[in-house]
């Protein structure tokens, strides 16, 4: 190969040159960092339901569940702020030290809080050693995801992928190990702590040597500021934590353990699809806040352009999910698994729902208008606790799921007539009307071949990438026919 063409493909993968490009950039870097990332941690999460069984494996979801819930006040919002800010404003970089030890201090808080807390969940000294262990993990992992969010403002989503990748690797490895020859729950709760401290010490190695020397910083009105940005994303992600987690904390709170896991594994697989889409929302935040001062032509033109993609993955997500879910549950965790199967279906629906208005959610954010962003997720929370309180007694897994897609629902309704009100951007309906029906006829005709049991009984690794084939196959042809008798039309 030539040394221009190896020029330009390290200029496609690493440099920010148009539009177009850095968002297929930060898109490639991003799925294949957080994508590899999550789908090794899935792979070490399938294999510990599978050796440590339902009721282990609900104890674990049940810990992490709760450690979860409290963690979102170590992260107070501040990646999503230090991107925003800093990829707007540059010369600002400097008081990214005074936010990692505004993080600090809230990392103590959070830690004070949750042993507090496991104190009265639960009176079952394993798991409350599992929330300790995982505790540690989670705030560990915060202040890595701060140094993501710094590269994510330089739009440098390949350092962030090289972390994420080297952190998962590092825990199930050791995760595995530990499965296979010491299995426990306490032991698949190590690998996650040890894994991560390796993970960050690359980064703080690698910001360190790379982009700018470590030092401490403690200006105060850094704190000010941030604070005033951040608090309502703070909120937000608290009430998002209600909805998130509570299920499994009451499920575990009230003994239903075995339910947790069964709940959690079909949970984990729809969060797993939610975060491949999701991340290609990701890749258009630092460009939507770029544009947002320098053009609003550009700005809606990026929106509808992430709107059209976020649409024609979620039909493929929640038709593929539905379809085959009883044989995603069967092969990945096995026949004890089958009640999750129902659990499943229900939950990928609501996870096509929430990937729907992660766009809505951006802009808001990117338009400066946090505060709408937390009232409607604080809503969603009210409604979530309140649908699981009543649906969980009667219905245990399934109560949690209908109780989570309803919260969604309400959420995407709340935030579209947001963006519609608040902000100056609309949904480029010439565009996003015949991408609709076009993803709705190639899902169709993707449920007819996948449906065929030559098709459905063939093992899930080759029967999902060949509905996903279809699907776009269906997709780009019927495409290119409506393109070739617009064309037609027009020229007469």
């Amino acid at each position: 190969m030539k040394i221009a063409d190896l020029n330009g493909i390290r200029s496609i993968f690493f440099e920010n040159r148009t539009l177009k490009q850095t968002i297929f950039k930060n898109t490639f870097w991003l799925i294949g960092g957080a994508g590899i990332n999550r789908l090794l941690k899935l792979v070490l999460m399938i294999y510990a339901a599978r050796i440590l069984g339902a009721t282990d494996y609900g104890k674990f979801t049940f810990a992490l569940a709760f450690v979860s819930f409290f963690i979102v006040f170590h992260d107070f919002g501040l990646p999503t702020t230090v991107t925003r800010e800093f990829a707007r404003e540059k010369e600002r970089e400097g008081e990214f030290y005074s936010v990692i030890s505004l993080s600090s201090f809230l990392a103590l808080g959070v830690l004070i809080l949750i042993l507090i807390s496991s104190l009265f969940i639960t009176q079952d000294p394993q798991i409350r050693k599992l929330i300790f262990i995982l505790t540690l993990f989670s705030l560990i992992n915060g202040f890595a995801t701060i140094f993501y969010a710094f590269f994510q403002a330089r739009q440098k989503m390949e350092y962030v992928a090289w972390s994420e990748i080297l952190q998962s690797l590092l825990v199930v490895i050791l995760g595995l190990f530990l499965l296979f020859k010491f299995p426990s729950v306490e032991n698949l709760s190590y690998s996650y702590l040890f894994g991560g401290i390796a993970a960050f010490i690359f980064v703080l190695l690698f910001f360190h040597f790379k982009i700018n020397s470590l030092k401490i910083a403690w200006d105060k009105s850094v704190w000010k500021r941030f604070f005033s940005i951040a608090w309502p994303l703070a909120l937000a992600g608290s009430f998002g934590s209600i909805y998130n987690y509570t299920d499994s904390i009451m499920m575990g709170h009230w003994g239903m353990i075995t339910e947790t896991g069964w709940y959690n594994a079909a949970y984990r697989l729809s969060w797993t699809f939610f975060v491949f889409v999701g991340l290609v929302s990701s890749s258009f935040y630092p460009v939507l806040s770029e544009w947002f001062k320098k053009s609003k032509e550009k700005l809606e033109r990026v929106w509808n352009y992430e709107l059209e993609m976020m649409i024609v993955l979620n039909v493929l997500l929640v038709a593929g999910g539905i379809i085959l879910a009883p044989r995603i549950i069967g092969s990945l965790y096995g026949a004890g698994f089958s009640p999750s199967i129902l659990a499943f279906q229900i939950l990928i629906l609501g996870t096509g729902i929430s990937l729907l208005y992660t766009t809505l959610k951006d802009m808001l954010i990117v338009a400066n208008l946090q505060q709408r962003f937390f009232w409607a997720v604080a809503g969603g929370a009210i409604m979530n606790v309140i649908l699981n309180l009543i649906l969980i007694p009667k219905y245990s897994l399934y109560g949690a799921a209908i109780a989570t897609i309803a919260t969604h629902f309400l959420i995407f309704i709340t935030l579209l007539v947001f963006v519609l009100r608040f902000t100056q951007v609309r949904p480029d309906l010439k565009r996003i009307g015949p991408v609709i029906l076009i993803s709705l006829f190639s899902v169709f005709a993707m449920s007819l071949i996948i449906s065929n049991p030559r098709i459905f009984n063939l093992n899930i690794f080759l029967s999902a990438p060949i509905g996903a084939i279809a699907y776009f196959t269906v997709f780009f042809l019927s495409k290119m026919i409506i393109q070739y008798f617009k064309n037609l039309f027009y020229a007469k």
